[in-house]
């Protein structure tokens, strides 16, 4: 979903208490946000009662929605304070939560047909990103997959933009060294992630 379409769901659900505008941004939002507490929290069911009550909140706060910039990377930064603060209740020592990410991608970028990537292409692209570390992996999958801006990745996961950068610099190079092509030339790497 669109920076655009989040923000006027977002001032419908504000203004207007309109549960349809809630349900569109719920089920838009949802799949993405589930599979980033999972990759925390390693539990289906956990995370989905962890996503489930970060939204029942936003329609509990609903007045006060307007009040928050980029509802988006508020989602996600809501999802990862509540896998953390189940995580510390499981009584599990935390040293570095980005240590403990296993992002699982559902659709991988890539347009095959755009591209020309055969299947056995794809299979190796996806087994390289599978080997990624989790704080390189994560950090890919969220600009890559769910589509957040440099910015907004690190506002999410607490680190320097220029960390960001580096994380998908360093994907990037090892997707394409380990299935021997330039990645940087042959994916389309849109400026606008920068901001």
């Amino acid at each position: 979903m669109t920076a655009e379409g989040v923000k006027y769901l977002q001032s419908r659900i504000a203004r207007f208490d309109d549960q349809k505008a809630y349900k569109e941004l719920f089920t838009a939002l949802y799949s993405p946000l589930l599979v980033f507490a999972k990759s925390m929290v390693k539990s289906r069911e956990s995370s989905e009662e962890i996503v489930s009550d970060v939204f029942i909140r936003i329609w509990e706060k609903r007045r006060d929605l307007e009040k928050i910039d980029n509802l988006k990377v508020y989602l996600y930064v809501s999802i990862r304070n509540a896998a953390i603060n189940f995580l510390s209740h499981q009584k599990r020592t935390i040293t570095n939560p980005l240590d403990e990410f296993h992002a699982e991608f559902t659709s991988i970028y890539f347009d095959p047909e755009q591209l020309l990537i055969t299947a056995d292409m794809l299979a190796l692209i996806k087994r390289s990103i599978d080997q990624l570390p989790p704080k390189c992996k994560i950090i890919f999958k969220l600009v890559k997959e769910d589509g957040l801006k440099y910015r907004e990745v690190a506002e999410i996961l607490n680190l320097s933009v220029k960390t960001v950068e580096n994380q998908v610099a360093i994907a990037l190079q090892k997707i394409g060294n380990t299935v021997s092509f330039d990645v940087n030339k042959t994916v389309p790497f849109s400026v606008k992630n920068h901001s």
